[in-house]
C-alpha cells in the first residue's frame, strides 16, 4: 500500500514538473523578446510562490491510509456484507485526480498576467518622462475654440484620474489661448471647481496663457518637455524636430507626422 502511495506521488511530481517546464518556457521567451517590465516581474513572483506552495504541499505528510474491516467467515452473519477488494484503490485514484488538480490550478492562478494600474500604464506610456506640456482645449475641456470659452468652460470629468497619475509622476503644465483676461479668470475657476489643483501636483501657476498659437508653440519649447500634447497638427509638426515625443489629439486617426509623433482620439484613451 506504502508502494502504491509513493508511486502515485512520483506520478504528481512528474506531470507538475512537464507542465511547469511548458508555463516557464513561454514566460522566458516573452521576457526574452522585451525589456523586464512589471508584469515579468510580477509573473516570476508568483512562480516564486508557486513553487513554495506546491514544496509545502508536497511535504505534508500523507493521511494514515483507511483501515479495511475484517472480512468476517462466510455463513457466521447473513447481514454483514464485505467491502469489495478494489475499494480502496478506486478511492486513492480519485484523492490523486484531486491533488494533480489543486496543483493545476494554482499554478495556473499564479501566472495570470497581472493588469497593470493606471499609474504603471501612465509611466509606461510616457516613456518614464519626467516633464508634460498640454494645452487644454480640446484635451482637457470639451470646448474646442477660445471663442467659446467665453461663453462657458467645461472640464472633461473623464480626464481628471488620468490628469492626476501624470501629476504624480512628471511636472506638468497647461497652456492655452485665450482672448481675454476675463476668459482666463473663469478658464481657472472651472479648473479649481472640478478639483484639478487638489492633488498638490498641480498649481495655478503652472496654467499658461497667450493670445497666439505661436505663443503657445513658444512656451514648449521653453520649458522642454519630454512630452507635448496638441490638438492642432501645425504645432505637432512645427514642434516635432524638438520635442522627444508628442501626442496629437484627433477625433479622426490622421497621418504621423513623425516617427516621435503618436494619435489618439482622447487622452483617456490613449492611456487605456
Amino acid at each position: 500500500m506504502a508502494d502504491s502511495s509513493k508511486e502515485e506521488l512520483l506520478q504528481l511530481i512528474k506531470r507538475f514538473g512537464a507542465y511547469l517546464t511548458v508555463k516557464m518556457s513561454n514566460l522566458f521567451s516573452s521576457i526574452s523578446s522585451q525589456n523586464l517590465n512589471t508584469r515579468s516581474i510580477g509573473a516570476i513572483a508568483g512562480f516564486a510562490v508557486a513553487i513554495v506552495f506546491t514544496w509545502r504541499l508536497f511535504r505534508t505528510p500523507a493521511p494514515p491510509p483507511r483501515r479495511q474491516p475484517k472480512r468476517q467467515a462466510p455463513g457466521s452473519s447473513s447481514s454483514g456484507v464485505s467491502s469489495p477488494p478494489n475499494s480502496t484503490l478506486t478511492s486513492t485514484g480519485g484523492v490523486s485526480s484531486s491533488e494533480n488538480t489543486r496543483v493545476q490550478n494554482v499554478v495556473d492562478e499564479f501566472f495570470q498576467p497581472v493588469k497593470p494600474t493606471l499609474g504603471q500604464i501612465v509611466r509606461q506610456k510616457l516613456s518614464e518622462g519626467r516633464k508634460v506640456t498640454c494645452r487644454l482645449l480640446g484635451v482637457i475641456l470639451e470646448e474646442s475654440t477660445p471663442e467659446e470659452l467665453q461663453k462657458q468652460v467645461t472640464v472633461k470629468y473623464s480626464v481628471l484620474e488620468v490628469l492626476l497619475e501624470i501629476t504624480k509622476y512628471c511636472d506638468l503644465y497647461l497652456m492655452e489661448r485665450v482672448p481675454d483676461d476675463e476668459t482666463e479668470n473663469k478658464v481657472l475657476a472651472a479648473l479649481e471647481d472640478a478639483g484639478v489643483f487638489t492633488s498638490g501636483g498641480l498649481v495655478k501657476d503652472k496654467v499658461l496663457f497667450c493670445s497666439t498659437e505661436n505663443g503657445r508653440t513658444s512656451f514648449v519649447r521653453q520649458l522642454e518637455p519630454d512630452w507635448h500634447i496638441d490638438t492642432n497638427p501645425e504645432i505637432i509638426f512645427q514642434l516635432s524636430r524638438f520635442i522627444k515625443y508628442q501626442l496629437h489629439i484627433s477625433p479622426t486617426r490622421s497621418e504621423r507626422a513623425s516617427s516621435n509623433v503618436f494619435s489618439s482620439p482622447s487622452l483617456e484613451q490613449f492611456f487605456g
